[in-house]
């Protein structure tokens, strides 16, 4: 029996024997399968494992998202604050512990790291705010030959319209030969930075090259946006957040991409906007276009791409095609031949509701595939409704007035997204067993409510400057009287200044916390 690696754990007792296959990059290789050819643990002895040992990290500021990676015998990973250690392996004994690499406490997620070698020249890579750091793989000290004594902004190749806005990395670079492709987290509103693909020298930490994946004047996919769209004003972001796999023997990365900025109101970007949405397959030396296929056109249902994809072979009548696979939010799956993106399975433009807000102007097909079957329900009816809650006539009431049907427009009477916006498919990805052929999905059947309403507020003079800026940045997450959701990770404001204080609250707003992008716009 084979595994699929998804806990510390059964990594760390993988390691103590020493075997010939490691978990050297995220998601256990460039092919991002999560799979383990390994045999030593299987159902005969897997009720006996036991706790090999444990490592405490000793933080508590967020979540711990992290990947670990293991080479030559050495576990690398983060912390919830972003603090970069090395373990034996075998025995969890520390080894280095980098707690000041970046000088500054942060709170957003973060994945893991990247690890690089030359020779005996051994790195770890790993981001913390916009700041990509390159660290001795051996004692956590920074390589000082690396871009300014170790560090790289993250925002050079993007342009001056991204200098003051919000810029981080949460998931590890993809490492191809000396070369490191950085994925982006930007805002996902109208102040988003532009999402372009940049690949950095690993060595010198220089800028080699740059994918616009909003393209300009004379470029593939500029009639596909406003004409000025280019010059990122109230329109970014179509960036790759989730992480990129890389074909070593092509020369090729496949490259994920989300959508653009802002999520649910596209009227200011009229057109399918390529790149967003997308994967990209690109020359992975010098960054050019080879093949794209987009998955949702002028995307108003934030159905950014949740994970990178993997690279796996499909035998298909007989013959075993070399695939690139795409799982996606709306819980479908995409497959395609690596070297030319010829989709495997047939897809089908079907047409959709284009009724949406005043302004706004949709595309009127979305790309469905007829196979392989959709891994997440697709509609969800009053039969689906709790048959047992004690207000069941009103949710019922609630449900019917509400728009439905799959690519229904957001709107003011509210609209079912489904799979909501935390998919389906999700940022773990999926995982692929090659001997069994078999690919495995975790995925959420979590419906939302999304419900646009017209901004009567943002000239109105008559409120305060706080309540402004609350209800223009705030208030879609945290709610007019500042509950929040709490088992969905938004916090309750209630009282927040008696339980943090303002230098905590000045952090967390300026470079974000958890799920939450910082608004480094706010003075």
């Amino acid at each position: 029996m084979r595994y699929l690696l998804a806990f510390m754990a059964i990594v760390l007792v993988f390691a103590m024997v020493k075997p010939d296959w490691e978990w050297n990059e995220y998601l256990g290789g460039p092919d991002r399968n999560h799979y383990s050819p390994l045999t030593q643990i299987n159902r005969s002895n897997v009720k006996q494992l036991q706790v090999a040992w444990e490592f405490k990290t000793g933080d508590s500021s967020g979540q711990i998202q992290c990947n670990p990676i293991v080479v030559d015998g050495v576990l690398y990973g983060t912390t919830a604050s972003i603090e970069v250690f090395a373990l034996n392996a075998a025995t969890g004994k520390e080894i280095w512990r980098n707690r000041n690499a970046s000088a500054v406490k942060w709170y957003s997620l973060n994945r893991g790291v990247s690890y690089w070698k030359n020779g005996d020249d051994k790195r770890i890579f790993f981001s913390a705010g916009n700041i990509l750091y390159a660290m001795n793989a051996s004692t956590g000290k920074p390589v000082l030959s690396f871009g300014d004594s170790g560090r790289v902004d993250l925002r050079v190749g993007l342009g001056q319209q991204a200098a003051n806005k919000f810029v981080i990395s949460s998931t590890p670079g993809t490492i191809f030969e000396n070369l490191i492709i950085m994925p982006l987290r930007l805002s996902e509103g109208a102040d988003a930075a532009p999402g372009y693909i940049q690949a950095f020298d690993a060595r010198t930490g220089k800028l080699v090259w740059v994918f616009k994946t909003i393209p300009g004047p004379g470029e593939f996919g500029y009639e596909t946006w406003e004409p000025n769209n280019y010059l990122n004003v109230d329109v970014g972001g179509a960036n790759s957040w989730a992480g990129m796999s890389v074909d070593h023997q092509r020369g090729m990365i496949f490259v994920p991409t989300g959508s653009a900025g802002f999520d649910f109101w596209g009227g200011n970007r009229k057109g399918n906007n390529l790149f967003a949405n997308c994967l990209l397959a690109l020359n992975v030396r010098t960054g050019k276009r080879i093949w794209h296929y987009q998955f949702t056109h002028h995307d108003v249902w934030d159905r950014d791409i949740p994970s990178p994809p993997n690279l796996l072979k499909i035998n298909r009548n007989g013959k075993l095609i070399d695939a690139v696979v795409q799982i996606t939010k709306q819980g479908f799956v995409y497959a395609f031949e690596r070297e030319t993106g010829k989709s495997i399975y047939e897809i089908k433009e079907v047409p959709v509701a284009t009724d949406g807000v005043e302004g706004e102007s949709l595309s009127p097909t979305q790309p469905i595939p007829v196979m392989p079957e959709a891994f997440s329900r697709q509609s969800l009816t009053e039969k689906d409704l709790n048959p047992w809650s004690e207000n069941k006539e009103e949710l019922l009431a609630a449900f019917r007035k509400y728009r439905k049907n799959r690519y229904d427009p957001p709107s003011e009477q509210g609209t079912l997204i489904f799979p909501g916006f935390d998919g389906g498919g999700e940022w773990g990805g999926a995982s692929f067993d090659q001997e069994s052929g078999l690919l495995y999905v975790n995925a959420n059947e979590m419906p939302f409510i999304l419900k646009l309403n017209k901004n009567k507020n943002y000239l109105n003079n008559s409120l305060s400057i706080g309540n402004r800026i609350y209800i223009n940045n705030c208030i879609s997450c945290h709610k007019a009287d500042f509950s929040g959701s709490p088992a969905s990770g938004i916090p309750n404001l209630k009282g927040i200044s008696a339980r943090r204080d303002s230098g905590f609250i000045k952090s967390v707003v300026s470079r974000g916390k958890g799920m939450m992008p910082g608004f480094v716009q706010l003075k």
